[in-house]
């Protein structure tokens, strides 16, 4: 028995699918299969059933999973006592962060911390906060930047800043000259929204929510994108009108063809923050992390010391 065996399971048990665990675990399915398959005779006990479209974990399965989890916390904790015995600011720092976030951040985040400590290299994964807050648990994060509210026991949490939302509209729509744009209006709009599992479509729906309530009206018309960008270039093209965190603003090159309108008071808001393990015995490459991130030029949003 491994601790790659053991990251196998896990990652079968998490994605339900042997070839998307595969994927995630950086190796061939046949690889993991057979891996998986040998633990499975040495241990003497079926961890998993093998359907066509879906892999189920057995009663059997899921307490060896969850006990392989708590090996694999563990085994990362030495990693890191090791690391932070040796230079809590040298050696990789695992940062994983939600979609909405990282293509916005990390490209001005990533010089800073640089320079600021160039010993310590920065590993990057984008991903649902669910997914990123599994990873945090199993070790294979150290740190995840998240959009509260997020709970997880074991867990810190340090907001680092608050961002407004606005609306875009494409051009030459009747609101394109308007100076604000309410809450009530947008849900009036065939809005763009991102897909399931994004914590920014629920944080969007939570607005509208709150005018759906006091008028019992639904939105007039949803429809769905993969990603911020896909949603600015759908408002680009005419489809409808969207509503977008202020640091994906200047981003998309699609300045020419959307217009970017504020709300209306009060004006709705995300509050970014950094969460790490409790346990992670590095505080000194959080404070570097946090220290990068307010000294990023981000333009609208309101910086928390």
């Amino acid at each position: 028995m491994t601790l790659t065996e053991l990251r196998y399971i896990v990652a079968v048990a998490r994605e339900r699918h042997f070839g998307r665990a595969a994927e995630t675990c950086f190796v061939s399915q046949p690889t993991l299969s057979v891996a998986v398959k040998k633990l499975e005779e040495e241990l003497g006990v079926t961890l998993f059933e093998r359907g066509s479209a879906e892999v189920a974990v057995t009663p059997a399965g899921q307490k060896i999973v969850e006990q392989a989890q708590r090996v694999l916390e563990e085994s990362a904790r030495i990693r890191e006592l090791a690391a932070a015995g040796r230079d809590p600011l040298a050696g990789p720092l695992r940062l994983g962060a939600i979609y909405t976030i990282g293509p916005y951040l990390l490209p001005k985040l990533i010089p800073i911390l640089r320079r600021a400590a160039p010993a310590m290299q920065l590993h990057i994964q984008e991903n649902f906060t669910h997914r990123l807050a599994e990873s945090l648990k199993s070790g294979e994060v150290d740190v995840i930047l998240i959009a509260l509210p997020f709970h997880e026991p074991g867990v810190e949490i340090r907001p680092v800043y608050d961002e407004p939302f606005f609306v875009a509209v494409p051009k030459g729509h009747r609101w394109e000259g308007r100076k604000r744009v309410t809450s009530d209006e947008l849900t009036r709009e065939s809005l763009l929204l991102l897909g399931e599992g994004h914590c920014f479509r629920d944080q969007v729906l939570e607005i509208c929510h709150a005018v759906r309530s006091r008028e019992r009206n639904p939105i007039a018309r949803t429809v769905e994108g993969g990603s911020l960008e896909t949603i600015r270039q759908m408002v680009a093209g005419g489809v409808g009108v969207t509503v977008l965190p202020a640091t994906s603003i200047g981003a998309g090159g699609t300045g020419e063809l959307i217009r970017v309108l504020p709300f209306a008071r009060p004006v709705p808001v995300r509050r970014v923050a950094l969460a790490w393990r409790r346990s992670f015995p590095r505080p000194e490459a959080i404070e570097a992390l946090h220290k990068a991130i307010l000294a990023c030029n981000l333009p609208q949003v309101e910086k928390l010391s």
